[in-house]
């Protein structure tokens, strides 16, 4: 049975999207990203799925560990993230004096919360909130998390869905150490790389040049300072195609000569919901 390492405690939305995507694997928590980047490279055998944007908050903030360490992606899953009002099983709603959740759990529920008037902590995952809850017994408290972090904990949801904003997707990428891709065939998919361009005045206007002429177009193009500096970056970017399309060859090869490092991160099958985004 294959392994899948995630970030958090079980019944987080990472484990919800690692069953989603690997329902017959051996799904195991890490406490941080660094200790899911380095379960990779030390058990080559392994994948990890980690939590890369939200449709609403947008990044997640793990691009260090993606220049750093470099491994493959293997695909992407855009998880529907729903958020319950998790209590006791006697407790009702008019119960409910404070609420536990991770940062953006609160704040993705906040006209819920100020609606019926209740106080909110933050804490540092939303289902390590619900197994909080269920340990503590108190019927005046809640949990905003997973509808999984109810079963898993022996929680009630009191009140489905109080997110403001309904259809919330969170892209996660599922990576490991070995190189792995797609044959190039008639479907949907995203070359995903970084780069460093040489030091020199509109490198990056200049080395955009040849996806314009060749009609590649980008879906993502971030810039993350090099370590210790503020004068040198690195580029992470995605593009729609494959990378043996001759269009996308020709734009890497005319990227490539403005730049002083280039790796290839993976390339995949885009996520059916991209064209429901």
């Amino acid at each position: 049975m294959n392994k899948i390492y995630f970030q958090g405690t079980y019944g987080a939305y990472s484990h919800l999207a690692a069953l989603s995507v690997y329902p017959e694997a051996k799904v195991l928590p890490c406490k941080t990203f660094d200790e899911c980047f380095h379960k990779a490279i030390v058990e080559p055998s392994c994948k990890i799925i980690i939590p890369e944007s939200n449709r609403i908050t947008g990044n997640i903030g793990i691009e260090y560990l993606i220049f750093k360490h470099r491994l493959n992606i293997y695909l992407e899953h855009f998880q529907k993230i729903e958020h319950n009002l998790l209590g006791l099983k006697k407790a009702k709603l008019s119960d409910i004096k404070e609420v536990y959740s991770h940062a953006q759990g609160l704040s993705q529920c906040s006209k819920f919360i100020k609606e019926n008037n209740i106080l909110e902590h933050i804490r540092a995952d939303t289902a390590g909130s619900a197994e909080m809850i269920s340990k503590n017994k108190d019927i005046k408290k809640a949990a905003i998390a997973s509808s999984l972090s109810a079963d898993i904990y022996g929680l009630k949801v009191i009140k489905k869905n109080i997110e403001n904003e309904k259809g919330n997707l969170t892209r996660f990428l599922v990576m490991g150490k070995h190189i792995s891709q797609p044959k190039f065939g008639d479907k949907k998919y995203i070359t995903s790389f970084l780069f460093k361009l040489k030091s020199k005045p509109a490198a990056l206007y200049q080395s955009l040049g040849g996806f314009a002429i060749n009609g590649v177009n980008l879906t993502k193009l971030q810039s993350y300072p090099e370590k210790n500096t503020f004068d040198s970056y690195f580029f992470l970017c995605d593009l729609d195609g494959h990378i043996e399309d001759p269009k996308v060859q020709k734009s890497l090869k005319e990227l490539g000569l403005h730049c002083e490092d280039f790796h290839v991160l993976g390339v995949f099958e885009a996520d059916k919901l991209r064209s429901k985004k």
